[in-house]
């Protein structure tokens, strides 16, 4: 099936005519990269390239509909009460073991990020309270520099697709679009060290986003039974050996991931079911919800186990946590009103953070464009530059004597965490822009959100570092090493909510470290666009109800505010990616289009018989791309005559399966049912077989029969050619289809039995656009009205 890149095209060069005019001669759902948007009276697929974490891949659809052919419909006869009993628990321990495995990664990640960046800034400040200012800043920029450069090759050069987040191809693949090398080992392993590095290195990007990717690769390989190359062939393995099973299980490792980064499992259980899952139920709810728990249970056995100081410098960092359970949340009604400034706040910063962010990912993929020297000399480039500003901006700030209330031994720190770090103070004062910048993210989060300290921090060094961290999470967010998104917008949202708690402090009683907490869960709302998932995590993070309405209430305006401009943070890189990802709500003129319109303007439809000739079948898969085709019988019915009828859809793997197996017949016949089992199983119909060019057929093969109907789907989705386009994409995406029949209105003699055949690309909004120009521009005058 053809796919979408239409936002590659505007970052890469033109191909020659010639080439598209033999693409489009050739088979038109199967045009190059480069080939401009489609035009009226052709075919509404494009290419099937688009860009999988940093790698141009050729991309398709996952088979999510349940193929009720009927080897299908004997395996389910067929099972007994204990084989549906061993599935089930199957089920469940991979969910427990998705979650114990991504728990002990979690940890281990954040084991290895402490005590690197923790050693790192000691020997750091070492140097500084010995007066060494030069050393300090060559051993700290070197150290970030070296952790930089062995993330940064591990992606270029071994997992491309390990670079970024990761979220917006687990958002693609669960909505149906297969994301090839997400998954594999080489990915999931280049995942744990690159974010180790990155982190590490300080960069402003977070392991929260790599340790969802982490989570859905351990899912994906324990569904499958490990890696490509050395799977394991069990029978129970070979029971999750199809794309819906595999859904379900790396939703489990999605929302494992969000648990492990924010130590929050109801939070990780929204944010699967808010924004990756397109595709959703009850039971699905109890394993993610379970997967979760025992990421908490494997956090918490390692926390007790880290208090004996066994863990080097991971004490309570590494663990984002701001527990406020002890203090006293009061506000009032006046106090609507600051809570409404920082909602409306969160909602422009975030739409002009993902505005701001879109072109610089534009700008990146012109620069990866050029080749992995490229890709290698801006992360470093980026890290050069980081490790001067975190090292240099402290020296603009000016020294701050320590409240004589306080306990002495906390002012000035020196040593590992704490909200008052000396830098290059005297004694009895300490550095507060050192304090947010020459320190760990985690800790950093930790003392920008401390409570109870208004006078801590100047309006100087906050301004410095809402300015810093909005130009770092810009240029830092796509370069070529593992990134996230969480960690960079909770720290710029933290800094603007504190100088409003401080503009406001004369009129409300909100302490300034919670407008912190508000201002960073107002951008977040503000650029992802998330609401629920994201007040409950902050709510697990602070462990304390009484913040729920107030938080509930700023991302609330904030997402509302940021809708008013642009979309959400992962739709733009979703876009930009070229992945023909389906929104949830179809646009207003879809309503004016019927599926029969998208079907007319489509290729002739590829159909076969019921018993068809293995010649024929060899040259419909040589000659088309199409995943699937519809099966038609042909009947004489006395005085009507021949009339015709859908059978189903048979798939291209079936196809290529029957060809590699040789199962052809000397006659034209019907095979009976027991033949249909001799030479098949239900795990044979559940793998992928290849390509045509793989099959060799000989000249008498060619002339030999083969019966399609026992592997033909006999009970596919279907449509009137009437129903509106709108209706069609929101049965399409709520089903998880990747083959829709377009069936006629009426039927006669003379009419087909089957219109088309849509399929995910046919649906996508600019695809109809460039195909129907006018649909848009009716949009347009009527919304001028």
């Amino acid at each position: 099936m053809g796919k979408d890149s239409k936002n590659m095209e505007e970052t890469t060069t033109t191909s020659n005519t010639e080439e598209q005019t033999n693409q489009q001669e050739g088979d038109p759902e199967s045009n190059s990269l480069h080939q401009p948007l489609l035009k009226r009276n052709q075919t509404l697929s494009s290419s099937p390239l688009a860009l999988v974490g940093t790698k141009v891949s050729y991309i398709e659809s996952l088979d999510y509909e349940i193929n009720e052919n009927d080897l299908f419909k004997h395996d389910w006869r067929t099972r007994s009460q204990a084989q549906v009993l061993q599935y089930v628990f199957l089920k469940w321990l991979l969910a427990f073991l998705v979650g114990l495995l991504t728990g002990i990664i979690a940890t281990l990640i954040n084991l290895a990020v402490e005590n690197i960046a923790g050693y790192k800034l000691l020997a750091v400040v070492e140097y500084i309270e010995k007066e060494r200012y030069m050393m300090g800043f060559f051993f700290m920029t070197g150290v970030n520099f070296i952790l930089t450069l062995v993330a940064t090759l591990l992606c270029v050069f071994f997992a491309p697709t390990a670079a970024g987040p990761g979220i917006p191809e687990i958002k693609a693949y669960l909505n149906g679009v297969d994301t090839p090398n997400m998954y594999g080992a080489t990915t999931m392993f280049v995942k744990i060290i690159g974010s180790i590095g990155a982190v590490a290195a300080g960069l402003d990007l977070g392991k929260e986003g790599p340790l969802v990717h982490i989570g859905a690769c351990i899912a994906s390989l324990l569904g499958q039974g490990g890696p490509d190359n050395y799977r394991i062939r069990w029978k129970w393995i070979r029971y999750f050996n199809n794309d819906r099973d595999r859904r379900d299980i790396i939703t489990c490792g999605a929302s494992s991931g969000v648990c492990a980064a924010f130590r929050a499992p109801v939070g990780g259980v929204l944010f699967a079911l808010e924004e990756v899952a397109t595709w959703w139920r009850s039971a699905l709810l109890w394993r993610t919800f379970f997967s979760t728990a025992v990421v908490v249970v494997v956090f918490r056995a390692f926390m007790e186990y880290c208090k004996s100081g066994e863990c080097g410098l991971f004490g309570e960092g590494g663990l984002i946590m701001f527990d406020v359970s002890g203090v006293s949340v009061n506000y009032h009604v006046d106090d609507l009103i600051p809570i409404t400034v920082i909602g409306v706040i969160g909602g422009v910063l975030g739409s002009l953070y993902n505005y701001s962010l879109h072109k610089v990912l534009r700008l990146y993929s012109l620069i990866n464009e050029k080749g992995k020297l490229a890709k290698i000399l801006l992360s470093l480039s980026v890290s050069l530059f980081t490790s001067v500003c975190l090292y240099g901006l402290p020296f603009l700030a000016s020294c701050t004597p320590c409240d004589p209330s306080s306990l002495n031994s906390e002012c000035p720190t020196t040593g590992r965490m704490g909200n008052f770090k000396k830098f290059n103070c005297p004694k009895g004062h300490y550095n507060d822009l050192a304090t947010l910048l020459l320190t760990t993210n985690d800790d950093a989060v930790r003392n920008i959100f401390s409570t109870n300290t208004p006078s801590e921090y100047r309006v100087f060094s906050l301004v410095v570092f809402f300015i810093l961290y909005c130009i770092l999470g810009l240029f830092t967010f796509g370069i070529a090493v593992p990134s996230g998104l969480f960690l960079p917008i909770i720290l710029t949202g933290s800094a603007y909510g504190r100088l409003l708690g401080m503009a406001m402090g004369p009129y409300t009683t909100i302490d300034q470290g919670l407008f912190a907490v508000l201002g960073a869960a107002s951008l977040m709302a503000g650029s992802m666009r998330m609401t629920v998932s994201i007040c409950v995590i902050f709510l697990e993070l602070t462990n304390n109800l009484l913040l729920l309405p107030i938080t509930m209430l700023v991302l609330l305006i904030s997402k509302s505010v940021g809708d008013c401009f642009n979309p959400s943070i992962y739709e733009i890189i979703l876009d930009l990616k070229g992945l023909p990802f389906l929104e949830a709500h179809p646009e207003p003129w879809m309503r004016n289009i019927t599926v029969g319109d998208l079907v007319d303007i489509k290729p002739p439809l590829v159909t076969l018989s019921g018993i068809e000739k293995v010649g024929r079948i060899v040259e419909v898969l040589r000659n088309t791309t199409h995943n699937a085709f519809a099966v038609v019988d042909t009947t004489l019915v006395p005085t009507v005559g021949q009339m015709s009828e859908v059978h189903g859809l048979v798939l291209r793997a079936h196809l290529l399966l029957v060809l590699k197996k040789k199962w052809f017949l000397q006659e034209r016949r019907r095979t009976e049912e027991w033949e249909v089992r001799e030479k098949f199983t239900w795990i044979d119909v559940s793998e992928r077989w290849g390509s045509i060019e793989e099959v060799a057929i000989t000249k008498e093969e060619m002339e030999m029969y083969v019966d399609l109907h026992p592997l033909t789907n006999t009970t596919p989705y279907t449509v009137a050619e009437t129903m509106s386009v709108a209706k069609a994409l929101v049965q399409f995406r709520q089903v998880g289809l990747r083959h829709m029949l377009v069936l006629p209105k009426y039927h006669g003699p003379s009419v087909p039995p089957v219109v088309g055949i849509l399929t995910r690309q046919d649906l996508r909004a600019h695809n109809i656009l460039s195909a129907f120009p006018h649909l848009e521009k009716s949009h347009a005058s009527k919304k001028g009205r």
